[in-house]
């Protein structure tokens, strides 16, 4: 093997290169949470998500697409969206004596694995371009998270009902194995009469960003929330 074929271009690994600065986020929001600066441990997580869109994007742009790339996303995508997460909302709203609380964390996280170890069997089905079987992980973190989004923005103290929380936590555990057909980014497709709307929602969303953050988290979730109702009323109640 000649030295020009024992390296690689350093743009083939830029992919790899982002999944592991998305896992140094979610490990790092961790340890946010261990010190109880919620607010920074729950903004790494956000990011983490958006860093975990951009990787895949990347990898089929610069066609450096591996089995390898697709087993160290799953890997960083259990820590960020299946731990990170869970440890969040235990800590916040749970608290360290609520042994029934950390059932459904444990429930949750299991969840969050076996949901990615699914869709690593799956990806390989021409349905998967058309949509996901279950919640996704950077979703199912978000709802996870609602709880904490609605005690920032002020609407409900949520460590007022930890059981509620609790409650909340294990079934979207459920929802991230179940069977029911969710949305996917890749396939949906906007009406140009829409674009407009598309626009201004983009332009609301900025300005939240920066003066309303954790409004515009409960809404984003809210809004997804929604987008399940429909297929698990179809579902007739079997998710699983």
């Amino acid at each position: 093997m000649s030295e020009r074929e024992d390296k690689l271009p350093l743009i083939q690994l830029l992919p790899n290169l982002v999944t592991i600065s998305g896992m140094c986020l979610g490990l790092t929001s961790i340890r946010f949470t261990m010190v109880e600066r919620y607010e920074t441990a729950v903004i790494l997580i956000v990011l983490a998500a958006l860093i975990d869109g951009l990787d895949g994007l990347l990898a089929r742009r610069l066609r450096a697409t591996s089995d390898f790339g697709a087993e160290l996303d799953s890997l960083s995508d259990f820590l960020c969206f299946g731990v990170a997460p869970a440890l969040l909302v235990y800590r916040f709203a749970l608290g360290e004596t609520n042994s029934l609380g950390w059932v459904f964390v444990l429930v949750f996280a299991a969840a969050g694995c076996l949901r990615l170890a699914r869709f690593n069997v799956m990806r390989s089905e021409p349905d998967s371009m058309r949509h996901f079987t279950g919640v996704p992980a950077p979703a199912g973190a978000g709802l996870c998270l609602l709880p904490v989004f609605l005690s920032f923005a002020h609407i409900i103290e949520t460590r007022n009902v930890p059981f509620l929380v609790a409650i909340w936590v294990g079934f979207i555990g459920i929802l991230m194995i179940s069977r029911i057909k969710t949305i996917s980014p890749k396939a949906m497709r906007v009406p140009k009469g829409a674009f407009a709307f598309l626009l201004l929602a983009v332009v609301v969303a900025m300005g939240m960003i920066f003066t309303r953050f954790w409004l515009l988290m409960v809404v984003l979730s809210l809004i997804y929330v929604a987008l399940l109702v429909p297929p698990i009323l179809k579902s007739k109640g079997r998710l699983l």
